[in-house]
């Protein structure tokens, strides 16, 4: 998506390769492999026993040192805004990012491994970093992850896990959309969600977005449903790492979270995008630096 132009955050990822270089150099994939072989997934008390081992033994394993300095470097030279990280955090404007995880399992055409690994937010300074992809690293080891892996027949040797490091988005609105509407399965359809802030509130259906549904043929908004929108998630202005829950004003509680422009830019994205993977797509997004919160929220 980043070559083909499109409004991807900045970062980088830790390819699956690393992951697996990290578990043969250090020992870790004979134990691991070798304990998952004789594991009984039915029995639960086992299957917690043993997973909470393994994610115990990658994250005490520090990771090799010629991967830790270019993960470190990669982090260092990550460009935000025409800014290096660590300047931003000298400078104390709270430069941050997402850890998260990506394994090569995932998406497959009879079963989703999606949603199984870890990823983490607001994740800023060389330790933290590093801990935290040793966190991802780990969770491709949960009880879950591994029940699901013996249950369709999916071999753990061949199941990797890829971290991707990316700067953290602080919006202004943000949501999902769909390539096709998936309410009513109709695929001349673009389906579009959105609230103010932050993308959480949408993505966990804490509340009820903004609707917006557009003919993909003409772009023309063939329906919406704007909802009242009390409250929204930001980031705390004062730690910059914390989430913090505040009052929408009222002058805007019933007013569209996103402007014509922005639903028509959308829809293009969803449409170059599920263009060049051939198939319907999910998409989150989220709109940065266009609005300015600062006097209308309520509790802060």
């Amino acid at each position: 998506m980043y070559n083909l132009g499109l409004p991807v955050p900045p970062g980088f990822v830790i390819t699956a390769y690393a992951f697996k270089h990290y578990i043969q150099i250090s020992g870790l994939d004979k134990k691991i492999f070798g304990k998952l072989k004789k594991l009984n997934v039915e029995d639960n008390d086992q299957l917690q026993e043993t997973a909470k081992w393994i994610q115990d033994q990658i994250v005490s394993t520090p990771m090799p040192e010629a991967i830790k300095e270019i993960v470190i470097e990669s982090y260092d030279e990550m460009d935000v805004n025409g800014s290096k990280v660590e300047d931003l955090m000298k400078s104390g404007n709270g430069a941050l990012v997402a850890v998260r995880s990506s394994a090569t399992a995932e998406d497959q055409v009879d079963a989703s491994f999606a949603g199984q690994q870890a990823s983490f937010m607001n994740v800023k300074g060389h330790k933290e970093l590093i801990a935290h992809v040793l966190a991802c690293w780990a969770s491709l080891y949960t009880a879950r992850a591994i029940y699901y892996r013996v249950k369709n027949n999916y071999p753990h040797e061949k199941v990797y896990i890829a971290v991707v490091i990316q700067k953290m988005i602080n919006s202004d609105a943000a949501g999902v959309m769909f390539s096709v509407n998936v309410v009513t399965n109709n695929t001349s359809e673009i389906l579009i969600e959105g609230a103010y802030g932050l993308g959480e509130a949408v993505v966990s259906g804490s509340i009820t977005p903004d609707e917006f549904v557009l003919d993909k043929k003409t772009l023309d908004v063939k329906s919406k449903k704007i909802a009242k929108k009390t409250w929204m998630y930001v980031r705390d202005p004062k730690t910059f790492e914390n989430i913090k829950k505040v009052d929408v004003s009222k002058d805007l509680q019933e007013e569209s979270c996103l402007k014509s422009s922005e639903i028509q830019k959308l829809a293009e994205l969803a449409i170059k995008i599920e263009k060049h993977y051939g198939k319907p797509q999910d998409i989150e997004f989220a709109i940065e630096n266009e609005r300015d919160f600062g006097c209308k929220c309520e509790n802060g």
